[in-house]
């Protein structure tokens, strides 16, 4: 079982939801802002989603302490797991990196193109993805510092770390594999800085190579959960 942190309905699964139940995983959503109690251990995999919030936004989304802690004890347990945006910030402060809130370079939205560094040559999860990887992005805060002993994965013209491991099977990535158009032209409204037309345009234009890539993502992901 795949657990699932959705930390606001904006910020869903998405398109990774259909590629992972193709490969025969399973997935129970956990929806903290619903109510949900977040797990103090994970299951077989853990899958931590983004949202508006900081990774230190403890007053906004008190369910944050819960998760961070859950994330530290998946990495310490090598249980397969992704954080994706504000999940992989959460990994990072979680395992004792750091990120900077509202961070100096500005936002970074669109598709970014993430080129792979020589670690992630052969990374179980990244090792031959398509280089430069696609990454539909959205967002201001960055991982400034990487927890100790992590691993240097992938980076991008604007921010450098947009993908590390933690330990032996904890993943995060700054960008969304899992981003459909009309979710991500919901985010690009919402934010005064974003040119919307521009940045959908984008996504639109490059679609099939980002569903193509994030679905090779998602798949070797549930493979390392199922192996």
């Amino acid at each position: 079982m795949i657990q699932v942190i959705e930390h606001e309905a904006g910020c869903p699964l998405d398109r990774l939801g259909g590629w992972l139940t193709a490969t025969g995983a399973e997935l129970r959503i956990i929806r903290p802002y619903d109510g949900d109690t977040v797990p103090s251990r994970p299951d077989s995999g853990l899958i931590v989603l983004g949202g508006q919030m900081s990774a230190y936004d403890d007053d906004v989304a008190p369910w944050l302490p819960a998760v961070r802690s859950l994330l530290r004890v998946a990495a310490e347990d090598a249980t397969p797991t992704l954080g994706i945006c504000l999940g992989a910030q959460l990994l990072a402060v979680a395992c004792g990196g750091r990120v900077d809130v509202g961070a100096a370079p500005g936002r970074e939205s669109g598709v970014v193109d993430v080129r792979w560094l020589p670690a992630a040559g052969d990374d179980p999860l990244v090792g031959g993805l398509p280089d430069p990887f696609p990454g539909p992005s959205m967002h201001a805060d960055a991982v400034a510092e990487l927890p100790p002993g992590a691993v240097w994965l992938g980076s991008s013209a604007m921010y450098p770390h947009q993908a590390f491991r933690v330990g032996a099977a904890a993943w995060g990535v700054q960008f969304h594999p899992e981003v459909s158009e009309p979710t991500f032209a919901g985010w690009a409204a919402e934010h005064p800085d974003v040119d919307s037309t521009a940045v959908v345009g984008e996504l639109v234009a490059r679609d099939a190579e980002v569903a193509a890539a994030g679905q090779q993502l998602a798949t070797r992901f549930a493979a390392i959960v199922a192996g």
